[in-house]
């Protein structure tokens, strides 16, 4: 779920803002989610709300398959027309996601251990992870905890690494296809569709079905190569073929993957292949100027959704603290709270984006960032001790 480009005014067209309504949509779903799942707030609520919390811990979660989908089409527009005809160059574009996605999370990670750290003596509940050891923090900042069976420090981290991994997935994808031409008959263009759907179908039809798979990139690939695939279809020129492809992929989903979580991906794809025709008309005979607030504040929402999605547990942790302190009996503060809790990680979601994602990733401020979050580990281990 990286930060999306900026919106070009000039182009105020349903593709992009659509996916910024995913975007946003997404974030919002995905803090409830955490918020629902991870107590004690969320159980009082439970109490007036049972329906409510239900759904949204339960099914919160398939806000994940809208970033898979859209972190695929956004990867696609960004790797479109890129000559990866070298390692070098593909070493040199999987590092710079590496930054883009490390840097606000380690920075939101020196928060978070520090706040658990912080609330742990008054706080005993099963959503504080352990105080961390320096294996375990170096461990976080090369996205490698899962794959070494390690505790999480945070909710999401699991995703991140994913993310990473289907990007250089995704660039190795496209290397190959700029490779094979020059030995068998087809273009890259071809090739590369032809490669990525192929593998949509083994993940659809059998690495999402394998839970030993769930921390690599195969299990996650279907969403998020169809989101790739629907960038290109969006500029298919031959509508037999944009919506042989949709529908083609929907019927795979219903037979082989019928599940909420594949279908809320088709869903989310079926939009983006159809945003051409979706568009924001501003008029202030139509009350323009509202609806040009509403799409500054999406997008807005859009942009600063990646470092809400990692700095939004630590602030939730945090909110959950006080409040269990002052009104631990309480429905309504407690719900009071979950609401707080999801306007302060809107705000320091805003905060952190600023600090780390506006302007270019460097390994200079990815160092300082490092170096903080194991400062705050280091911190957080003397505390413990």
């Amino acid at each position: 779920m990286a930060a999306p480009p900026a919106v070009d005014a000039r182009r105020p067209g349903g593709r992009f803002f659509l996916l910024d309504v995913l975007k946003a949509t997404g974030c919002l779903l995905i803090v409830l989610h955490h918020l629902a799942f991870y107590g004690p707030m969320s159980e009082l609520v439970a109490l007036a709300w049972p329906a409510g919390m239900d759904w949204l811990a339960r099914h919160g979660r398939l806000a994940v398959q809208v970033f898979l989908v859209c972190s695929g089409f956004l990867a696609a527009q960004s790797l479109a027309g890129m000559a990866l005809a070298s390692w070098r160059t593909v070493v040199q574009a999987a590092s710079k996601r590496y930054l883009r996605l490390a840097t606000p999370l380690l920075a939101a990670l020196a928060l978070t251990v520090l706040v658990s750290e912080l609330i742990r003596p008054g706080f005993d509940h099963g959503s504080l992870s352990d105080t961390p050891d320096w294996s375990l923090a170096l461990a976080h900042v090369f996205f490698m905890q899962h794959v070494l069976d390690l505790q999480a420090l945070s909710a999401g981290v699991w995703y991140v690494a994913v993310d990473l991994q289907l990007f250089v997935f995704a660039l190795l994808l496209q290397w190959l296809a700029v490779a094979l031409p020059s030995r068998v008959p087809g273009s890259a263009r071809q090739w590369q569709t032809a490669l990525i759907l192929v593998l949509v179908v083994f993940s659809l039809t059998l690495w999402t079905h394998d839970d030993a798979l769930d921390d690599t990139a195969f299990f996650f690939w279907g969403a998020y190569g169809m989101g790739w695939l629907a960038w290109h279809a969006r500029n298919e020129t031959n509508p037999t073929r944009r919506w042989g492809l949709l529908l083609g992929l929907g019927v795979l989903c219903l037979l082989f993957d019928a599940r909420a979580r594949a279908l809320t991906a088709w869903a989310a794809v079926a939009l983006l292949m159809l945003a051409p025709s979706i568009r924001v008309h501003r008029s202030p005979a139509t009350g323009g100027c509202r609806r040009q607030g509403f799409v500054r504040v999406v997008s807005w929402l859009s942009q600063v959704s990646y470092a809400v999605f990692v700095v939004h547990f630590g602030v939730g942790l945090l909110v959950n603290f006080v409040v269990h302190q002052h009104w631990p009996s309480s429905v309504a503060m407690n719900a009071l709270g979950m609401g707080l809790a999801v306007v302060l990680s809107l705000l320091a979601g805003h905060v952190l984006h600023r600090w780390t994602e506006q302007g270019a990733a460097s390994w200079a401020r990815w160092m300082g960032w490092t170096a903080t979050f194991m400062a705050s580990a280091g911190l957080a281990m003397w505390m413990a001790s």
